[in-house]
């Protein structure tokens, strides 16, 4: 028999370790059941580098794991947990490794994914389990499960803090004349594929700095690939229209540039949900993914999306022909994106926001 979920739930157990792009698309559940339950606890388990992204969301207790300490860390966390008992336990990490971490937590409930979406059989780690859903939206998918719980809809808020010292950091990068941000590249990993070419993001700049005396700041991580990116940018560039700090900011202080800015234009990773998440205008650039599952949700229709094309030309196949998640995972794939097509999104989204104030939009903490 199937246990039921708790009508007034006391304490909430939230597992989803990572990206910075799904934690962020996941805060606004957090929010939704804040609004249901204001005195239940939620603890979020969650990985190194996205807690150092959320750290001091309010009313939620971070539980840290490294993903790099494996079993050991897994064990150290069992071990904190081990006078913690969860009403339920949200488990909306499809990934083996989550799941084994899952059975070291103790939970009257368990709710994970219908088995449709239900990845590394994920389905088999949970009792109970959100309804199906066709083709969803990343943040639809976490909004499920408040949904199951009876959660009444309301609007979508994140309110992710952000310290005056990560303001002031932006401040020193950006100076107080108005700019783009640019996050050119994506994670790197094994046949990613979800980088724009350089000379396209060159000719983005240009168009930004001559027709509307934007600036943009290049932002992204310190990989030897990603900062040899920013280099041949800024090389094709115009030496005041472009800032390049590739490798330079926290993820506090990326907040706080993305807050500032007019607009982001990035692929699909995750500055670009954080710059959604801060309610800044985001233009997405997709082609190796499906922008109606993982563009930024509240400038979906303001994304370049070359996704059926690609998919088209190097699988040849259909959108509706593939499942929801498919991947196009070939090297050539972003360059179907045309520099006029991103052009023309950004000025529609720059006209589309014109009023929008920048700077300093959030709660401190």
């Amino acid at each position: 028999m199937k246990p039921s979920l708790p009508a007034q739930p006391n304490h909430i157990a939230i597992l989803r370790l990572s990206a910075l792009g799904d934690v962020c698309n996941l805060v606004p559940t957090v929010r939704a059941l804040q609004r249901q339950w204001p005195q239940a606890r939620i603890t979020w388990i969650i990985g190194k580098g996205e807690y150092s992204l959320l750290a001091g969301l309010s009313g939620v207790e971070f539980v840290v794991y490294d993903k790099s300490t494996g079993l050991k860390g897994m064990r150290a966390l069992w071990r904190e947990l081990a006078d913690t008992r969860f009403d339920v336990l949200l488990h909306m990490q499809q990934a083996i490794r989550a799941s084994i971490l899952s059975l070291g937590l103790k939970a009257n409930v368990r709710v994970g994914y219908d088995k449709a979406r239900a990845k590394d059989a994920q389905h088999r780690f949970t009792q109970l389990h959100i309804a199906p859903r066709t083709n969803p939206h990343v943040l639809e998918s976490f909004m499920d499960f408040a949904r199951l719980m009876g959660v009444e809809e309301g609007p979508l808020e994140w309110n992710l803090p952000v310290p005056s010292a990560a303001y002031d950091e932006a401040r020193l990068i950006s100076g107080e004349a108005p700019y783009l941000v640019i996050n050119p590249c994506s994670n790197v990993r094994l046949r990613n594929f979800r980088n724009w070419s350089v000379e396209g993001y060159a000719s983005v700049i240009e168009y930004a700095w001559v027709q509307h005396g934007l600036k943009s700041v290049l932002t992204g991580g310190g990989s030897s690939l990603e900062r040899e990116v920013g280099e041949q940018i800024e090389a094709l560039c115009q030496p005041d229209s472009v800032i390049n700090t590739i490798g330079q900011t926290s993820l506090k202080g990326l907040l706080a540039l993305v807050d500032g800015a007019r607009a982001v234009v990035s692929p699909d990773t995750g500055p670009a949900h954080m710059s959604n998440a801060m309610g800044t205008p985001t233009l997405g650039l997709y082609a190796t993914t499906n922008p109606q599952r993982a563009a930024p949700y509240l400038w979906r229709d303001f994304a370049v999306n070359a996704y059926p094309e690609a998919l088209y030309t190097y699988q040849q196949k259909l959108v509706e022909e593939v499942s929801w998640g498919q991947r196009v995972r070939h090297a050539d794939a972003m360059g179907l994106i045309k520099t006029d097509d991103v052009i023309a999104k950004l000025e529609a989204l720059l006209t589309h926001t014109a009023a929008r104030p920048t700077t300093g939009t959030t709660d401190e903490s």
